[in-house]
């Protein structure tokens, strides 16, 4: 079987690196080869960079300048910098300005690169972010004199200045029309507002002007009425009265400054970006008969390598498998000292781990059971000799069938359904079936009824038994038969143990809002190496296990679980020779009047 599991790991792992090999050699020859083919064949192998330097440079000059008379020497420029041949032609394809020596020049493809115009930028070789098309450096009669682009430069330093003084970080830029714009621009009051540069010069003003009546000339034919527009193109209803769409507005404003920039821009041209003539001839790579055996040898080498390190990797790894596998198959036929060797830090050793880790609990589960069951027969043992002994004495005739016997038989059968109850609270409690009915108890009331049930037992040992209850203790949400068992079960412990002449108190108080309920006697404690076990199912401090001190030795196994099931704990401090403090801490208030299982 271990021989089946190890042969089929290894195909599994060598057909699936086998596949993922084929598929992703496959998919990566299949694209070098295609891509490099359409490069081969195109004339133009565009980057993007490169493209939308050129097609930028361009633009800026169409912008500025209202044709392309002059154009050439930054044609050659841009050619000489990216290595592509630049053509610019009219949108009829008649030649405006080439790049590429006049003996050299090959016909231009059927689709251009670009359309050169500022009136509407090609946002996908630009990289503008498609809102307004019509590019910046277009400003046409918004452009400053020089008179005023001088005074605006000195009112734009001087409000730097101010602002600077005041500590905030300013700083002036200048538009393309050479207007100078001062950062922060939400600055507006204070001695640092003139109120001068930002108000339009006559140049602005007239340009403004002209491009109002154009924009309320369009909204007028459509029928909206007219508006009134700011140096930053933003608008306002020049009669609050009339309806304005915004978008009719956005619309004819568009259309407006197409229609008043088109005599100051160079007219749209047709932009062509080819590759050097020479560049597929440089190409090192084809898809000739060689190039294709290389490509075949390639990759039958990455197929060889590839199923020789899966072959490797897989018998690595089903080795500590096979280990693993062993060793359950020996847990499974009883062996509970089944153990594997841990050679490695990486998943399948953490595994063994786990496994090693796994048998050892099932070996101490094991264990425990084993003495579990030894325990309980021993405790059922006693009192059971004791009911035997007796009916057979009486039935020899040995005693009389009197009150007396009656009474002995009656003392060992409850201390025998004692023991019964006992087991059955803790099967109960592993189970998850110890059922609680939670109500307000008042502490004080509850721990007084346990002192007063011990008081009689306390009394015939000759132990002082004491409770002590602040007035500011009050309620807790438990179960009070279930408490009351728990805290009872602590007290009979303490006067068992207590010799005469010794104290237990049981005391109450709040800690951190939770009730800790601690039972302190002065008898003759634990010894630090049993504390860990105190609670233990049948463990006592005599060795012999004798039951002369009473208990079955599930007391204190009761506590913990009913502790644990109230969503509290029990804890144990001692002092060999000086007495024990039992400490029962229960939570907060919770939910009354519920059944919690």
């Amino acid at each position: 079987m271990s021989r089946r599991f190890h042969s089929s790991l290894v195909v599994r792992l060598l057909a699936l690196s086998v596949l993922v090999s084929v598929c992703s050699i496959a998919a990566t020859a299949w694209l070098a080869a295609r891509t490099t083919t359409r490069a081969i064949r195109q004339e133009q192998g565009q980057a993007i960079s490169d493209d939308a330097r050129i097609y930028k440079a361009l633009l800026g000059r169409a912008a500025t300048h209202t044709d392309w008379r002059g154009v050439q020497p930054l044609v050659d420029r841009l050619a000489r910098e990216t290595g592509h041949r630049v053509v610019l032609t009219t949108q009829d394809r008649r030649p405006i300005a080439d790049s590429a020596d006049a003996r050299h020049r090959t016909p231009l493809p059927d689709r251009a690169s670009a359309t050169v115009d500022p009136l509407a930028v090609d946002t996908g070789i630009s990289g503008a972010d498609g809102g307004d098309r019509i590019d910046p450096r277009a400003v046409g009669p918004f452009r400053l004199t020089g008179a005023e682009r001088t005074r605006l430069t000195a009112l734009a330093q001087r409000r730097v200045s101010c602002l600077r003084s005041l500590g905030l970080p300013a700083a002036s830029t200048t538009a393309p029309g050479g207007r100078p714009h001062v950062d922060p621009p939400g600055y507006t009051g204070g001695r640092c507002a003139d109120g001068v540069l930002d108000q339009p010069t006559r140049t602005e003003s007239r340009a403004l002007a002209r491009l109002d009546s154009l924009v309320d000339a369009c909204l007028g034919r459509r029928g909206s009425g007219p508006v009134q527009l700011a140096l930053d193109l933003t608008w306002t209803p020049t009669r609050s009265r009339d309806p304005v769409d915004g978008a009719l507005v956005a619309s004819c404003l568009d259309s407006a400054r197409r229609e008043q920039l088109a005599p100051y821009v160079a007219p749209a041209a047709l932009l062509f970006i080819g590759s050097p003539e020479n560049a597929a001839a440089a190409s090192p790579f084809d898809l000739s008969a060689p190039n294709r055996l290389r490509m075949a040898g390639v990759v039958a080498s990455v197929l060889l390598l590839t199923v020789m390190v899966t072959i490797g990797l897989g018998l690595q790894l089903v080795r500590p498998l096979r280990a693993l596998t062993a060793a359950a198959q020996r847990v499974k036929a009883g062996d509970v000292a089944a153990r594997v060797q841990v050679s490695g830090r990486d998943e399948i050793g953490r595994l063994a781990e786990v496994f090693n880790e796994m048998s050892q609990q099932r070996a101490k589960l094991e264990r425990l059971r084993t003495e579990m069951v030894g325990d309980i027969a021993h405790e059922l043992r006693t009192p059971l000799s004791n009911i035997r002994g007796w009916l057979e004495a009486a039935d020899d005739g040995v005693v009389p069938a009197d009150r007396a016997l009656v009474g002995s038989l009656l003392e060992e059968a409850l201390l025998l359904q004692h023991i019964v109850d006992d087991l059955q609270d803790l099967a109960a409690a592993d189970a998850g079936a110890l059922r609680l009915h939670k109500v307000r108890c008042d502490v004080g009331e509850l721990l007084r009824q346990v002192a007063a049930a011990h008081g009689g037992r306390a009394d015939h040992a000759g132990v002082a038994l004491s409770v002590d209850v602040p007035a500011d203790t009050g309620t807790v949400v438990a179960d009070p038969v279930r408490l009351r068992q728990a805290v009872s079960n602590l007290v009979s412990n303490a006067v068992r143990h207590t010799p005469p002449g010794g104290t237990v108190m049981v005391t109450a108080r709040r800690e951190d809002g939770a009730l800790a309920i601690a039972v302190a006697d002065t008898g003759a404690g634990i010894r630090p190496e049993d504390l860990p076990r105190v609670f233990d199912r049948f463990w006592r401090a005599e060795k012999s296990r004798s039951r002369s001190t009473g208990g079955s030795g599930l007391g204190l196994a009761i506590v913990r679980n009913l502790a644990q099931a109230h969503g509290g704990t029990v804890t144990v401090e001692s002092t060999h020779g000086k007495g024990s403090l039992f400490t029962l801490r229960l939570p907060g208030d919770g939910p009354e009047g519920q059944d919690v299982r």
